[in-house]
């Protein structure tokens, strides 16, 4: 019997190991995306991925597959961005960074140009508007949820999530001017 149980535990691990390995290979992207439209920093939002995972290895066994594994992953990713938010030492560092790229961008009128492009300035208007709008239109446009996938993720009412889909499109298309109308 204890060679059984000895034998056992590895093969478990290993079941675990190849459940998280194909978690971050389908979704470690997703996750990386979703954590930088909260925290808009490349490094921090690798360090909040990371920790995503580590979340994800440690409470695999909460998983019940009610909602999809990347509903789960989602989830976890913005409670982890929430949760880093709320520190004050995040809060005065994403201040200090903030200053320094207004006074970075007005002293370097090349950063204006590189910048320029389409994605680019789709990207940044996104990031621009309060958090409750661009979670739903980065979950929806990015990575693809449903709204009932996006009201999982988020613990909303299907239709809190299509009235700030709504709302988020339309303040996107402000930010655009008119010219976002008709360009796309």
């Amino acid at each position: 019997m204890d060679l059984l149980d000895a034998d056992e535990l590895p093969s478990e691990k290993l079941i675990r190991d190849g459940l998280l390995e194909e978690a971050m290979d389908r979704y470690g992207r997703a996750v990386l995306y979703m954590a930088y439209s909260y925290v808009k920093d490349h490094v921090l939002a690798e360090d909040i991925a990371q920790e995503v995972f580590v979340k994800f290895y440690s409470k695999m066994d909460s998983f019940r597959g009610e909602s999809s594994l990347k509903t789960f992953l989602m989830r976890i990713t913005i409670n982890q961005c929430k949760d880093h938010l709320k520190r004050w030492d995040t809060r005065k560092i994403l201040f200090t960074n903030k200053l320094s790229e207004v006074l970075q961008e007005r002293g370097n009128p090349e950063s204006k140009t590189i910048h320029g492009e389409e994605q680019s300035e789709l990207h940044s208007k996104l990031l621009k508007l309060p958090v409750k709008y661009r979670e739903v239109l980065f979950l929806h446009y990015y990575q693809e949820l449903k709204v009932k996938e996006i009201a999982g993720v988020l613990e909303l009412n299907p239709g809190t999530v299509k009235t700030r889909l709504k709302t988020g499109r339309d303040r996107l298309y402000r930010l655009y001017g008119e010219r976002g109308r008709h360009d796309g």
